[in-house]
Formats: structure tokens, C-alpha cells, sequence
């Protein structure tokens, strides 16, 4: 087969475009330090890589979703802290007023106006807020969930955060759970329910307390007894107007309901840390997927400079190689004039 020096000359560029091809690739990773600057490089790694981008940004959210829902319960947490200390200080006066031989009517008189102060400070941590939004009305974040009477005016809304995929975090806790021992039972409750504008609300149910709850049977029948539902607020004036009176019965009576309302706020606390602790369990899974995340598309993306720059010496190598034999086999003779 005849071989012209038109053939020869296609086949020297060829090779050495090829080869140039090859060396500004590398100088290109070189600069930018990556291997893979377009998904034409390697398809299935670029596919891979924007995978782990859409899930770090999906995980920043989520993370942030979890910080906003952290502030709340850490406020909410140290808020019911706060009432459970009220609690106990109104437990210790009602215990050193309620006999007759450790108190008289002036020290009752005297003790009455801390319970008072007791009072005002419960109905603000109880209106406590982080921002603009209250950590105790529910769903009505925009208004003081407890007046200066110590009713409540927000309702029984549940705040759920998105803290990963699929995963919702209750980041609130009501005021009808954190200030009363039976949140159904409350006059709250029931006052919410007669204020609505079509009487109770599809799914609501009746309070215990009321008779929707009863069926008599007859004449004799006798309605089951309900444990009662006692409120931290109303004990607190409670105890006041006792010790303004003078009724050591009724100081006496305030005793067991403020363990039992120290109790409840316990408990609220204790959901509160397992929520917590729920929470840090899940950012701490996100940050290690963020992690695992990064080092997949930095094997992926990133390029080894010391393969890089070997692998640019041999395609320099090469080039020199390609041009020193090109001149060799274009050197014109006359012989291939004759050719």
C-alpha cells in the first residue's frame, strides 16, 4: 500500500493534537485542582456529586429547622424549671402558715404579698418568648398566652419541625399541659370550647368533668368520680386569699396540690429532655452524613496533584517524543519525490 507524505502528515498531527488534548487537560486540573470540571469528564461521578450537594443543601435546612426547634425547648425547659422553683417556694409558705402556732395574722399578712410577687412572676415566664414568638400559647405565638388574671388565651397547638426527612420534632409545649395537672379537665379548656363559634370543635373532646362525660342509669346511679384538675395559677391565689384570710384549713389544702403541680412540671421536663435528646441524636446523624457526604465527592471531584503532575511530565515527555520523530519523517528526500 502506497504511503503518501500527505498520510504521514495527517498521522504526525493527529498525534500531536491528541497529545496536547491530553497535557491541557491536566494543566486545566492543575489549576483548578479538581478532576472533574464537567459532567462530560465522568458522567456516573458528576451524577453522584450533585446528589451530595442536593443532600447537604436539603441537610442545612434541617439543621437549621433543628437549632430553631433546640432554642425553643432549652427556653421552654428552663421557663418550667422556673414555675417547679414558684412551686416549691409557695409549698415551703404554705407549710410555715398553715398551723397556728408558727404564724399569726401579721406574718400571714406580710407572707400573703410574696405569694402575690410569687404570682406576677409566674404569669411572666408563663408569657415568656424567644423573638416575637411565645413559647406557651400554641399556635398563637403572637399573643400573651396567659392575662394578668392567670387564664390562659392560647390553645393546644403543637409546633412540628422537620428536623431530617420524614422525621418532625414537637418543638413547643402548650400552657394547658405545662400549668394544669389535667389539661382536659381545666376551666380553660372549657372556656375555649363555649367561646368557639359552633360549639366544639370536630375531634375536641367533652372535659371530663362535665356531664356530656356521664350516663346515668337511674335515679341511684352515681357518676364515676374524676381526679381534678388543679391549675398553678388558681392554687397560687388560692394560697394567698387563705393566708389574707387567715384559713389555715385552706393553706393546708394547697399542700398536696403543689406537689402535685411540681410533679406535672417535672414531667414536662422530662419530655422536654427526651425531645432534646432526640434532637441531638438526629443532628448529630445529619453532620456525619454531611461528613460522609463530602469525602465521597472529594474522592469524586478532587484531583491527586502527584498524579497530575506526573502524569503532565510523560505527556510532556510524549509531545517532545511526537515532535522529534514528526521532523524525522517529514524530512522531504528524493525518493519520495519519485514515490
Amino acid at each position: 500500500m502506497r504511503v503518501t507524505q500527505n498520510t504521514n502528515f495527517e498521522a504526525v498531527r493527529e498525534s500531536i493534537r491528541r497529545t496536547k488534548d491530553r497535557m491541557e487537560k491536566l494543566q486545566f486540573q492543575a489549576s483548578t485542582l479538581k478532576k472533574l470540571n464537567a459532567p462530560s469528564d465522568n458522567p456516573v461521578a458528576a451524577a453522584k456529586v450533585l446528589e451530595s450537594r442536593t443532600d447537604k443543601v436539603n441537610n442545612d435546612q434541617f439543621l437549621m429547622n433543628a437549632k430553631l426547634a433546640e432554642s425553643h425547648l432549652t427556653n421552654s425547659d428552663h421557663a418550667l424549671g422556673e414555675l417547679a422553683d414558684i412551686m416549691v417556694r409557695a409549698k415551703e409558705i404554705a407549710i410555715g402558715q398553715s398551723s397556728g402556732a408558727s404564724s399569726t395574722d401579721d406574718t400571714r399578712l406580710g407572707v400573703a404579698e410574696e405569694v402575690a410577687q410569687l404570682f406576677n412572676q409566674a404569669v411572666s415566664i408563663a408569657n415568656r418568648r424567644v423573638g416575637d414568638r411565645y413559647l406557651f400559647g400554641g399556635f398563637k405565638t403572637d399573643t400573651p398566652p396567659v392575662d394578668e388574671s392567670g387564664r390562659y388565651r392560647g390553645d393546644r397547638g403543637s409546633l412540628m419541625v422537620e428536623i431530617a426527612k420524614d422525621v418532625f420534632l414537637t418543638s413547643n409545649v402548650t400552657g394547658l399541659e405545662a400549668f394544669n395537672t389535667k389539661p382536659e379537665s381545666s376551666t380553660d379548656v372549657q372556656l375555649q370550647k363555649s367561646n368557639a363559634p359552633y360549639g366544639n370543635k370536630a375531634g375536641d373532646r367533652v372535659p371530663a368533668n362535665t356531664t356530656a362525660d356521664v350516663e346515668l342509669q337511674g335515679p341511684d346511679a352515681v357518676p364515676p368520680t374524676q381526679s381534678e384538675n388543679v391549675n398553678a395559677f388558681d392554687e397560687l391565689q388560692s394560697l394567698r386569699i387563705g393566708l389574707l384570710t387567715g384559713d389555715l384549713e385552706g393553706i393546708r389544702s394547697t399542700l398536696e396540690r403543689f406537689d402535685q403541680l411540681h410533679a406535672r412540671l417535672i414531667s414536662n421536663r422530662a419530655k422536654v429532655g427526651s425531645r432534646m435528646t432526640g434532637l441531638q441524636t438526629t443532628v448529630t446523624a445529619i453532620e456525619r452524613q454531611n461528613l460522609t457526604n463530602a469525602q465521597l465527592t472529594s474522592s469524586l471531584e478532587d484531583a491527586d496533584m502527584a498524579q497530575v503532575v506526573g502524569d503532565m511530565a510523560k505527556e510532556e515527555q510524549v509531545f517532545r517524543s511526537a515532535l522529534s520523530s514528526s521532523q524525522k519523517l517529514m524530512q522531504p528526500t528524493l525518493m519520495d519525490f519519485i514515490k
